[in-house]
């Protein structure tokens, strides 16, 4: 607790700084930190080997060890999604609406840093810099608690940036990196309520759950991926093979990969849909007609209905029609990215409204649900909840609101 305690004292002194600064003086600090990540790459590499290493003598599977390592190209990536942030918008002081009372009172609500930001994640270091950008951006003050395996990685990428931050007028003491990743140091942040405006879970369904049923600071959900693509009858052969592809192949490893694949019986190209994605290296697991027709297809439990496989493993089935597609999606989703292939506007009108997730597509792959895909910049997450934010979160979903009221005298009768 001596460690948390700490910095956390420091992060909410530093949080009252933030909410004064300016625009201008956030994005000093922004390009600040990018210079010096691509200034230390030599040493940031040299810190994840240690992690690489350790990954690979623990027995960690191939995605999480892609999850985990860094590499030049990589980092110069992070360095440029901390630069688009200075071409956005700072949201903080934004008026979001405006009212004058019949009293003369004049109102308006304003955006506002949400505070102190608890960061809680797991294996993937560029949420390290990914999240300390967008929360300074927005005003906030961050504490950040990666995982065990990723603990090198980590700590290099904050020393790196909480130096940049010393000769910018950011406050150094706004970023902080809780190096004690034990459970009970763990526990004891969900549970800070006094420090901590908000916790933000980020990795599997096991670290989110456990983040949202022990915790007492207000936690803004992450969600897991079961991302599912329907082929409608009147589906373009092309199209549809293409974005079923690309929304399992282009990087199997993260949360808008598809997970499920469900064809209506109907479509006539599901046989060379199916062969493709098998040689193309994708484990199929199918419903019972599939698994009868296709040597390759495994039999699929009902597990697999629902699992995030976060690897080139794929659940397909074929459905009646647009209804049972929609009844699949209802029992098993997860209420995260869903897409349809279909050139029926009344069958896209129907899964637009029946199916409740962040975001829905039509005749494009789930893998453009991201921040920086939205325009957004780098992102904090992928909230599936309802309250306060939902989809791909960037600046704006790390302020608040609010009310400033003006008035001449009056007072309330």
């Amino acid at each position: 607790m001596g460690e948390l305690l700490e910095k956390a004292k420091l992060l909410k002194a530093a949080s009252y700084q933030m909410g004064m600064l300016t625009e201008t003086e956030k994005n000093e600090a922004l390009e600040q930190i990018a210079e010096a990540l691509l200034s230390n790459i030599d040493f940031i590499l040299q810190e994840n080997s240690q992690d690489m290493e350790a990954g690979t003598a623990a027995g960690f599977a191939p995605p999480l060890l892609d999850r985990l390592k860094l590499t030049e190209d990589r980092i110069r990536q992070m360095a440029d999604g901390v630069r688009q942030l200075l071409h956005l918008k700072d949201p903080v002081g934004e008026v979001t609406e405006k009212w004058t009372l019949e009293n003369g009172l004049n109102i308006q609500t304003v955006r506002v840093p949400l505070g102190v930001i608890g960061m809680v994640y797991e294996a993937r270091p560029n949420v390290t810099v990914d999240a300390a950008a967008l929360c300074l951006k927005a005003g906030n003050a961050v504490l950040l608690r990666g995982s065990s395996s990723a603990a090198r990685s980590n700590l290099a990428l904050a020393k790196v940036m909480k130096a940049a931050l010393q000769s910018s007028p950011v406050p150094e003491e706004a970023l902080q990196l809780l190096e004690d990743t034990s459970r009970e140091t763990a526990s004891d942040m969900f549970r800070l309520n006094e420090y901590l405006d908000v916790l933000i879970p980020r990795g599997g369904a096991g670290l989110i759950q456990t983040v949202i049923k022990q915790a007492t600071v207000p936690v803004l959900e992450t969600g897991v991926g079961n991302c599912h693509v329907y082929i409608d009858e009147s589906a373009e052969k092309e199209m549809a093979i293409a974005i079923a592809e690309n929304a399992k192949l282009h990087r199997p490893s993260v949360c808008n990969a598809a997970e499920s694949l469900l064809i209506h019986k109907d479509w006539p190209y599901h046989k060379e849909l199916l062969q493709s994605l098998y040689e193309k290296g994708i484990e199929l697991r199918g419903s019972d007609d599939l698994v009868k027709e296709f040597s390759f297809i495994k039999q699929a439990s009902e597990e697999d209905w629902s699992t995030e496989y976060l690897a080139p493993i794929l659940a397909v089935k074929t459905v009646a029609g647009i209804q049972e597609a929609i009844a699949h999606i209802q029992t098993y989703g997860t209420k995260h990215s869903e897409a349809i292939v279909s050139e029926s506007k009344e069958h896209v009108q129907t899964f637009f409204r029946a199916i409740d997730a962040a975001v829905l597509y039509h005749n494009a792959s789930t893998r453009f649900t991201d921040g920086e895909q939205f325009g957004y910049g780098a992102e904090i997450g992928i909230s599936t909840q309802k309250l306060h934010a939902r989809g791909p979160m960037g600046l704006r979903a790390l302020t608040t609101v609010k009310s400033l009221v003006e008035g001449t005298g009056q007072i309330r009768n």
